[in-house]
């Protein structure tokens, strides 16, 4: 524990629940609230009163479901854009909260957050270029190089991408903007869709995971052409809990490499992995983002 690591509030703001956390670190957590995602103005409201209760701290690290803008130069920087969750289309987040609390503050998607937070103290610690893959409601991916998130235009969303098709495969998928896009063919509302049942009554040979693991590979093999991971970790509440899906979805991936990227890492079980934090990997990426946020102030006040 370190008393002079700055005091950090984080969110993780999620579709379905929030969790504020006000850390250092994940062996100095002062405090841990989780509020359910409700209508924007009563969620952000709740969020505040939880934040004026800690009273003061050094910096805020906000980590969200998207799709969300992460261009500091855009008009809309800091909102949540042309996600389908109702009512928080056009919803100001960073800028609204950073501006009531006047710290510096960092703005990124939960799965870059989960990503942060699994580099540095979990399941791909030490390693400065790794890819965090959440499979739940929605599937997004969170890509690191050098520590920091990798951006350009916008964030990725890997859960868009158009995966080959397993022979015979024509099911048409469930994604309101894409059909059978990854997230269509593998997120839970897909596989619960798909099967008939909900996710969790599903037997681990149930034939629904075939295609499952056939799409999820191919997430996989896209990941490994970036070039950037080192280590591929899948967390969200399909792979929790389905430990059954690691050994198909590597095996699926190292089948449709067909031997392309010659690594022998690659194929190794330490390579697509489970997370190691928990619940707490997106609210401590956010602790992470809110002290990066910190450290580039301090950068820009050395250099002046």
């Amino acid at each position: 524990m370190d008393s002079a690591a700055p005091l950090v509030a984080g969110i993780e703001l999620g579709g379905t629940k929030i969790v504020c956390l006000l850390a250092r670190g994940p062996d100095d957590i002062v405090d841990r609230v989780q509020l359910p995602t409700l209508h924007p103005d009563e969620t952000l409201a709740a969020v505040e009163r939880v934040l004026d209760g800690w009273g003061g701290f050094d910096a805020l690290g906000i980590a969200s479901f998207g799709p969300i803008s992460i261009d500091r130069t855009a008009a809309d920087y800091g909102h949540i854009t042309s996600t389908p969750k109702p009512h928080w289309a056009g919803t100001d987040v960073a800028r609204r909260l950073g501006t009531r609390y006047a710290v510096p503050t960092g703005f990124h998607t939960d799965v870059v957050g989960a990503a942060l937070a699994e580099a540095r103290w979990g399941a791909a610690k030490g390693l400065g270029e790794i890819a965090y893959a959440t499979v739940g409601t929605g599937i997004g991916v969170g890509l690191i190089a050098g520590g920091r998130p990798v951006d350009g235009l916008t964030h990725s969303e890997f859960g868009h991408i158009r995966p080959a098709r397993l022979p015979g495969d024509d099911w048409v998928g469930v994604c309101p903007f894409h059909g059978s896009c990854l997230e269509g063919l593998a997120a839970g509302p897909a596989i619960g869709a798909r099967a008939g049942v909900k996710g969790e009554e599903i037997g681990a040979d149930d034939p629904v995971w075939e295609p499952v693991a056939h799409a999820l590979g191919q997430l996989c093999h896209t990941l490994v052409l970036t070039g950037v991971p080192r280590r591929i970790v899948m967390g969200g509440g399909v792979m929790v809990g389905n430990d059954h899906l690691f050994p198909r979805v590597r095996a699926a991936m190292v089948k449709s490499l067909a031997g392309y990227i010659a690594l022998p890492e690659i194929a190794e079980d330490g390579f697509v992995v489970a997370p190691a934090l928990g619940g707490n990997a997106g609210p401590l990426g956010a602790i992470i983002l809110g002290q990066q946020a910190l450290a580039e102030q301090r950068m820009s006040f050395t250099a002046l």
